[in-house]
C-alpha cells in the first residue's frame, strides 16, 4: 500500500512561503506535494498549491533542509489508498495516525483538499 506524510515546514523569516503544511502522496518512484495553509482538519474545505514532485527520502525525513529553506518535522503519515481518480478529483483513503478517512483533492481554477473522517462506532 502507498505512504502519505504530512510534514510542517517552518520557514525562516526570508522565505517567500510562510510556514505551512506539505501535503505528500507516494505515487510511482516520487512524491504529489501540496502545500497546505492549514492542517487538514475534518470537514474543512482548504486551498491547496500544487508543488513539483519531492523525493521520497521525505517520507522518513524530519530536520533541516538544504538551501536555508526551514526545517521539516512529521504532522501525520500513514497509508493510503485510492478510492476515484479523474482529471479534476482524486478521492482517496488515508490510514495515518491522525488523519483517518477520506480525503478529496479537486482542481478547479485552483486545488482544494477536503478531509471527512472516518467515523468509528
Amino acid at each position: 500500500m502507498p505512504r502519505f506524510v504530512v510534514l510542517y515546514h517552518e520557514t525562516p523569516p526570508s522565505a517567500d512561503r510562510s510556514p505551512h503544511w506539505d501535503l505528500m502522496l507516494e505515487t510511482g518512484g516520487g512524491l504529489q506535494t501540496w502545500a497546505l495553509p492549514a492542517a487538514p482538519t475534518p470537514g474543512d474545505t482548504i486551498r491547496a498549491e500544487p508543488l513539483p514532485d519531492h523525493r521520497l527520502k521525505y517520507l522518513d525525513y524530519e530536520g533541516e533542509l538544504s538551501g536555508d529553506r526551514g526545517r521539516v518535522s512529521r504532522w501525520d503519515a500513514g497509508t493510503y489508498e485510492v478510492m476515484q481518480k479523474s482529471e479534476a478529483a482524486m478521492v482517496v483513503h488515508l490510514d495515518g495516525d491522525r488523519l483517518q478517512g477520506k480525503l478529496q483533492i479537486t482542481q478547479t481554477a485552483a486545488v482544494h483538499i477536503s478531509f471527512c473522517p472516518t467515523v468509528t462506532p
